[in-house]
């Protein structure tokens, strides 16, 4: 293959897709590619899908026809689809999109390099659940933070979720091998590491023997790697959210002072309907148990409005339930239905106005409470893990503290590292404030 070949590759949807957007990334540079500043520079574009909502397809779609223009002008340009969307569709993707070359599923990003380095280049799929993207090299975006896929796949049947129709069933890694990744990243610079999972709190209940292990003890033996200073992990279940772990917030030093647990609803009928396998009552007993073990925890979480068959009386249980709980951040969303799943065909669909009305009732409430939650940090010192300038104002810097807040501050220092920082105003998005005179912090 020619030295001067160049990917672009563009990414949508969750942490999973950035994850494996890196780990793609790596693996082409270790074949011989490298990056293009834009897709008409690239001899190969990518795309890194998601399908958990309509306007991410929408999206999507838009830039993949950009690319079709490109390789009109310039008929040897491979056009390549990964990730979860392309999964969804995979029975059409070539007859609805036929300048598309090859398109792959999660579980097939090995397979790409494959494609790119065979002797014939004809149009192929790859869609089968077979591999862990966490196996292949990666180009990480920030030097100090990385993502580890600790599983893949999911194995509840929420009735609104592609997810286990593109990713599959779930499959934990070995402890063993997350432990020589994260000390092989530490001993690389990184300093915080985000455990991924489609559910993570039920890490390793399909490992056998002596490589079992509960997602507590997975934490507890990457807490104790030299060099890593944060933890943090996304996106665990309620129903799988049990003490061993919530005490594990308050016991290691290096696990986050901030939980995200996906709400979804504040009706039991509706949680019912979504197939959540909690109730109102089971989410608010998980919150109080947070609430007990690590008093200062950041809670955040997802919502869904308008539901399939959502009264104003389950809305007003979802409104009181976010006003009681008071999250210090929200991702709200109006209920989008994803083919292929049991509530795109569920009865008393609702308007999508009403929808909207619903939206922005629940945003008000989400962003006073968060406002109020952000201003308990106001006089207070905070560790803050500089990420580069402010991208308000680039005289200032940008960091994140142990709660996962966003802080614009005053400052000298370079990204990776900790520094504290006194805080002297708050938002619902953001804190502010200057470092402080001690300098920063060590270890």
């Amino acid at each position: 293959m020619s030295p001067d070949k160049r990917y672009h590759l563009t990414t949508f949807g969750c942490q999973m897709n950035e994850h494996d957007s890196e780990r793609m990334k790596g693996m082409l540079e270790s074949i011989g590619y490298s990056e293009a500043a834009s897709r008409a520079d690239a001899d190969l574009i990518l795309f890194n899908t998601c399908s958990i909502r309509e306007k991410a397809d929408e999206r999507f779609i838009a830039h993949l026809y950009e690319a079709r223009a490109i390789k009109r002008r310039a008929p040897e340009t491979i056009v390549g689809v990964g990730g979860c969307w392309a999964q969804s569709v995979k029975d059409e993707v070539f007859a609805r999109f036929p300048f598309v070359d090859v398109a792959f599923g999660p579980g097939q990003v090995p397979k790409l390099a494959e494609f790119l380095t065979s002797d014939s280049l004809s149009a192929q799929g790859f869609f089968e659940f077979e591999s862990f993207t966490g196996h292949l090299p990666a180009k990480r975006a920030r030097e100090h933070q990385g993502w580890v896929q600790i599983s893949v796949g999911c194995n509840c049947a929420c009735s609104y979720c592609i997810v286990p129709s593109t990713r599959g069933r779930e499959v934990s890694r070995d402890p063993d091998e997350l432990v020589a990744e994260v000390r092989s990243l530490a001993a690389d610079g990184v300093r915080e590491v985000t455990l991924l999972g489609q559910n993570v709190n039920s890490y390793g209940r399909d490992l056998r023997g002596e490589r079992r292990a509960s997602f507590a003890e997975l934490l507890g033996r990457i807490d104790a790697i030299d060099g890593i200073r944060r933890i943090r992990y996304t996106s665990p279940h309620p129903k799988d959210m049990r003490e061993d772990v919530i005490r594990a917030h308050a016991e290691l030093p290096a696990l986050c002072e901030h939980i995200h647990l996906p709400l979804q609803s504040g009706s039991s009928a509706v949680l019912k309907r979504m197939r959540r396998t909690y109730t109102r009552e089971r989410y608010l007993d998980r919150v109080a148990l947070i609430r007990e073990h690590v008093p200062d925890c950041a809670l955040t979480t997802d919502v869904i409005v308008g539901f399939p068959g959502e009264t104003e009386a389950d809305f007003e249980a979802t409104l009181e339930l976010v006003e009681e709980v008071g999250y210090d951040g929200a991702f709200t969303f109006a209920y989008s239905p994803r083919r292929g799943t049991e509530a795109a065909d569920l009865p008393d669909q609702i308007a999508h106005e009403l929808k909207v009305e619903r939206l922005e009732r629940l945003v008000e409430v989400v962003q006073r409470r968060a406002a109020e939650r952000a201003r308990r940090f106001v006089g207070r010192r905070l560790e803050v893990l500089i990420e580069g300038p402010s991208r308000t104002d680039p005289a200032r810097l940008r960091g994140r503290t142990r709660h996962n807040k966003v802080v614009n501050f005053d400052g000298i220092g370079e990204p990776g590292e900790l520094v504290e920082v006194d805080i002297a105003a708050a938002s619902s998005q953001t804190l502010s404030g200057a470092m402080s005179l001690v300098g920063p912090l060590r270890g």
